[in-house]
């Protein structure tokens, strides 16, 4: 067996993997990254990336058959043709793998190993049977694996994840799609809007990981115009009849269904791919999820020799994160025992569907209600959305009831993408309302919507103040 001494090994060549890889060589150290699989990441091959294709593709479609209200019209009827969406899709996504795979090419050879990697013990690897290698730090960034519970396996070949939507030849004609996360709300959308005959399903009102109310059932009802969408639903049978899949169901309405489908896609979450890398020999503490305890600052396990990184340590499941975790699992391994900690970026997670979907900052659920206010703002009558034809969508952004600093900001709604970069680089540097509304908002735009939420903010802040006053005599202004 092959015997290899390094300063800090790698596990993953992911996003996080590789960012960790380039921290700890620039600190100078000698490193090896170890993958077992396919060099590309996860976002290239099947998820940032071939995702918002698909999604372009099929916006593009969608957009050009809803133009007759403008009175624009014609005899020529558009429709997608699967084949020919899978194939462009997949092209444009090989033109980003390849770029990944440049940078992995020119990483020198002998830093390199191929192979899968277990814990030996807490600074020991082994690498298939082939190599063994001793670290004096590890980085664990293997990423997660789609989840597909016992009882969807009935469905055989028939069953499909994220991970396999980019190799179909052709799209479905009918498709039950398992789950309202991000994942499933995109893929389930874009097949919707290609012709595809789309059934979602998800449980306890669980979409787009809203925990705002009202927010949250805005999306449900501009989604289940397009699609038929049960976001609490009831799956009495699941099985194959004459070789299709089928589900019988509790409908909308409350009576009994039954359906059949072409696929079924379930992607109804993600889990951290620990299991091979035998972290029972490192000593390390393990919650219950078998995700091993770490410190969000420093990405160190605690007081170990071992740091995590990316979708593997099962709290943000985004590329940003994953790069931003790379990074400062890279530095802190590269500098053990002399780990530094740091201030997060804030919380920030976007969905691409129609409406758009962000979450910025704390979660609603863990905001001190008493303590908090809300400005709102619907699409619906707003004048750039209605220009655009995009107005679908609640805004609510959350302040302190006597600061006036924000907490954060759940939407769906046209274009959230930039109004949630806005809020999240608000956040970040710690505005207040009122410092947000002496910035420029332009005419006509989109962002007026957030200024009118800011606007109610303020006013419910001044008055939680005014009620307040004669407690709090120094009370911070809004």
């Amino acid at each position: 067996m092959k015997q290899i001494k390094v300063d800090v090994a790698v596990i993953g060549a992911g996003t996080a993997g590789m960012a960790a890889y380039r921290a700890a060589r620039h600190a100078g150290k000698q490193v090896v990254l170890i993958e077992g699989a396919e060099f590309g990441t996860t976002c290239a091959r099947v998820g940032c990336m071939p995702s918002k294709l698909l999604l372009a593709a099929a916006n593009g479609l969608h957009d050009a058959k809803a133009q007759a209200p403008r009175g624009i019209e014609g005899t020529h009827a558009l429709e997608a043709n699967g084949e020919h969406v899978l194939a462009y899709v997949r092209s444009e996504r090989d033109y980003f793998v390849k770029g990944v795979l440049k940078e992995t090419d020119s990483f020198p050879p002998d830093t390199v190993i191929r192979g899968f990697a277990r814990f030996e013990s807490r600074n020991v690897l082994l690498i298939d049977d082939s190599t063994r290698v001793e670290a004096r730090s590890v980085v664990i960034a293997t990423g997660s694996t789609s989840v597909i519970p016992e009882d969807f396996k009935v469905f055989g070949d028939h069953l499909i994840t994220s991970d396999d939507v980019f190799d179909l030849k052709s799209l479905p004609k009918r498709c039950a799609v398992f789950g309202a996360g991000p994942i499933a709300l995109e893929l389930g959308q874009a097949f919707a809007r290609l012709g595809v005959d789309v059934f979602m399903f998800s449980r306890k009102n669980k979409v787009g990981a809203l925990t705002d109310t009202p927010v949250r059932d805005a999306l449900i009802k501009a989604l289940q115009q397009e699609f038929y969408f049960d976001p609490d639903a009831t799956i009495l049978d699941k099985s194959m009849q004459d070789g299709e899949p089928s589900l019988r169901f509790k409908s909308l309405d409350g009576t009994e269904r039954t359906e059949r489908f072409d696929r079924v896609l379930v992607a109804a979450g993600r889990k951290p791919a620990l299991a091979s890398l035998r972290l029972e020999k490192t000593g390390i503490t393990l919650n219950d999820k078998g995700v091993p305890l770490f410190d969000e600052r420093s990405m160190q396990c605690g007081d170990s020799s071992i740091f995590l990184a990316g979708d593997c340590d099962g709290t943000r499941p985004f590329l940003s994160d994953a790069a931003d975790e790379g990074k400062l699992a890279g530095d802190n391994a590269a500098r053990f025992p002399n780990v530094q900690s740091v201030k997060r970026k804030v919380p920030f997670s976007i969905v691409f569907c129609e409406p758009q979907v962000a979450s910025v900052g704390a979660s609603y659920d863990d905001l001190e209600k008493q303590m908090t206010v809300t400005g709102t703002v619907s699409f619906e009558t707003q004048g750039r959305s209605r220009v655009l034809r995009q107005n679908r969508g609640l805004l609510h952004v959350y302040a302190h009831a006597r600061t006036g600093k924000l907490l954060g900001a759940q939407a769906c709604g046209p274009a959230v993408e930039h109004l949630g970069h806005l809020l999240a680089w608000a956040l970040q540097l710690e505005m207040t309302v009122e410092d947000m509304l002496k910035l420029p908002f332009y005419h006509p735009v989109i962002e007026e919507g957030l200024r009118t939420a800011l606007k109610e903010a303020n006013r419910k802040c001044f008055e939680a103040r005014a009620q307040t006053a004669p407690e709090l005599p120094n009370a911070v202004g809004c």
